[in-house]
C-alpha cells in the first residue's frame, strides 16, 4: 500500500514541476514577444499590405539641452560601439539610429522661392526652413484643387521633421555622402498651379525661370554629377509641372500621379514612383461608415464630362447612364460647394467611376477610396500608387473600356455584384484607406510613409539591375 503511495506522490511531484515550466516558458516567450513588438512595426501580409520597419531605438536618454552628452551616456551603459553621427535626436528623449531607417535622405538646402516661399513664407530673411516643430509655424498649402498634388510639400515636412516623433522610414541625413537618394525640395506642382502664365506679353513665367534655375542647379552640384543624378528625387505630381525641366533631369527618379504625359524615355515604371493624389472628400471613420443598404445610389460619377483623347470614353458612357433611375451621373465642379456634395454622393453610393479623362489616372479614385465607395477603375493604361505591394483588385473593380462602352454591359455587371462580395470588398476598403493619407506628422503607412518605401524598393531594383550589368565588366 505504502508503495502506491510514494508513487502516487512521485507523480504529482512531477506534474506540479511540468506545470512550473510550462508557466515559466510562457512568461519568458511573452517578454520577448513584446521586446519584439517594441522594435518593429508589421502589418498583416494577409491583407495584401507589407511589412514596414520603423526606426530602432537605442534606450538610451539624453539632455535635450547638450546632445553632445549623449556619447558620454552611452558609455554609461556599457555600449561597446557608438558613433554619434549616426544618432539623431526626437521628441520622446531617446536615439535614432539613421543607420536602421529604410531610407536615408540628403535634402537640397533651395532657398524658400522653390518651396515654401511659394505658399507665402518669408521667415527672418535669414532662416532657410520654417520650424515645424512649433505649433503654428507650419505655412498652410491652399485647398481646393491645388490640394491634389500637394505631394512635395508633405514629403518637405517629413523629412524637416525627422527630429519628432514620426515613422523612420526615411531620414534626413546632413552629408550626402551618408545617403541612399538626394532629395529635391522644388513645389513643382505649386509652380504650375499659380505662376505658369507670364505676368506681360513677351515675358517669361515665372513657373518657366524655377524650373531653369533648378536645372542649373542640379547640374552644378558634386552629388548630380557623380552618377548623372540617377539617385535624385524630383516630384513633378501634377501632369504638366516640370514640363521644360524635364527632358533635362530624365536621369532622376520623379515622383508622379502617373506617366500620361511623358515619353517612356524620360519617365518609366521601372525607375519611377507613382504617388497617390491627395484626396479632396473627407474621410469617412470606419466604424460609421454606411452600409450596404444605407448606399441608396448604384453608380455615382460627378465631375467633367467632355475631355480631349481618351477621356471621350466619359461622354459615352454619360449617354448610356443618364437617364437609368440609380444612377448619379452628372457634371461637377469644385465651385459652389460642389467638394461637399461629392463627398456626400460618393458616401451614398455602392460604385464609384473612375474613368479616364485628359490623363490615365484622376483624384477621384482617391476621393472615392477615402468615401468607402468601391471604385470601378475604367483606364485601360491607368498607373496605381504602391501596387507591387497592394493588390488594388480586392478593393476595386476593373473593367476595360472596350467592354464598359457596350451598351446594358456595365451596370448588369455590377448589379450582378451581390451584397456579400460587396461586403467583403468594403471592409478591405477600409483597411488599405490609411495607406492614401497624407498627414502631417506622418504615420506608418499612411501615404507620405508609404511613398518613402516605394523609393527604397525602387533603389533597390536599380542597384540590381546595375549589379547585373556589371557582371561580366573587366576591372
Amino acid at each position: 500500500m505504502s508503495f502506491f503511495i510514494e508513487k502516487s506522490m512521485l507523480a504529482s511531484r512531477f506534474l506540479f514541476c511540468l506545470i512550473a515550466i510550462s508557466i515559466l516558458v510562457l512568461i519568458v516567450s511573452s517578454l520577448s514577444l513584446v521586446q519584439f513588438a517594441d522594435n518593429s512595426f508589421v502589418v498583416n501580409t494577409n491583407n495584401s499590405s507589407l511589412y514596414s520597419t520603423s526606426c530602432v531605438e537605442s534606450k538610451i536618454p539624453f539632455s535635450p539641452l547638450n546632445i553632445t552628452s549623449s556619447e558620454e551616456n552611452a558609455k554609461s551603459h556599457n555600449t561597446t560601439s557608438f558613433e554619434a553621427s549616426s544618432y539623431i535626436s526626437n521628441s520622446r528623449g531617446y536615439i535614432s539610429d539613421t543607420k536602421q531607417a529604410l531610407l536615408r535622405v540628403y535634402m537640397y538646402d533651395l532657398p524658400p522661392e522653390f518651396h515654401f516661399g511659394l505658399l507665402g513664407w518669408k521667415g527672418n530673411g535669414k532662416e532657410m526652413w520654417p520650424n515645424v516643430d512649433m505649433q503654428g509655424h507650419v505655412p498652410s498649402y491652399p485647398g481646393a484643387l491645388n490640394l491634389q498634388h500637394s505631394v512635395e510639400y508633405w514629403l518637405t515636412l517629413d523629412l524637416l521633421s525627422s527630429n519628432i516623433t514620426r515613422p523612420c522610414t526615411a531620414i534626413r541625413v546632413k552629408n550626402s555622402s551618408e545617403a541612399d537618394v538626394v532629395f529635391v525640395p522644388f513645389f513643382s506642382s505649386l509652380s504650375y498651379n499659380r505662376h505658369s502664365r507670364p505676368p506681360r506679353k513677351g515675358k517669361v513665367s515665372l513657373n518657366r525661370i524655377l524650373q531653369d534655375k533648378v536645372v542649373e542647379f542640379l547640374r552644378s552640384r558634386h552629388e548630380w554629377k557623380i552618377n548623372g543624378g540617377v539617385d535624385h528625387v524630383i516630384v513633378a505630381h501634377h501632369p504638366n509641372s516640370m514640363l521644360v525641366a524635364r527632358k533635362k533631369l530624365s536621369s532622376a527618379m520623379f515622383v508622379l500621379a502617373d506617366f500620361g504625359r511623358y515619353r517612356t524615355k524620360i519617365a518609366n515604371i521601372e525607375k519611377d514612383v507613382i504617388a497617390p493624389y491627395k484626396h479632396i472628400v473627407r474621410t469617412l471613420d470606419a466604424n460609421n461608415s454606411p452600409s450596404f443598404e444605407q448606399r441608396h445610389i448604384l453608380v455615382y460619377f460627378q465631375g467633367a464630362i467632355y475631355r480631349k483623347s481618351g477621356g471621350t470614353i466619359r461622354q459615352v458612357l454619360y449617354n448610356l447612364l443618364k437617364n437609368e433611375k440609380d444612377v448619379h451621373f452628372t457634371f461637377g465642379s469644385v465651385k459652389s460647394n460642389g467638394v461637399r456634395e461629392a463627398g456626400r454622393g460618393m458616401a451614398s453610393s455602392k460604385f464609384c467611376l473612375n474613368i479616364v479623362g485628359d490623363t490615365p489616372s484622376s483624384n477621384r479614385l482617391f476621393d472615392a477610396i477615402s468615401s468607402h465607395c468601391i471604385p470601378v477603375i475604367i483606364s485601360d493604361d491607368i498607373e496605381l500608387p504602391f501596387e507591387d505591394v497592394l493588390d488594388y483588385s480586392k478593393f476595386c473593380i476593373f473593367i476595360r473600356s472596350s467592354y464598359a462602352v457596350r451598351k446594358g454591359y456595365l451596370l448588369n455587371f455590377l448589379r450582378g455584384i451581390k451584397e456579400d462580395q460587396w461586403i467583403k470588398m468594403w471592409k478591405r476598403l477600409k483597411e488599405f484607406t490609411k495607406h492614401f493619407e497624407y498627414q502631417y506628422p506622418s504615420q506608418p503607412n499612411d501615404a507620405v510613409d508609404m511613398i518613402w518605401q516605394a523609393i527604397a524598393r525602387k533603389l533597390s531594383f536599380m542597384q540590381l539591375k546595375a549589379h547585373r550589368h556589371n557582371r561580366y565588366r573587366t576591372s
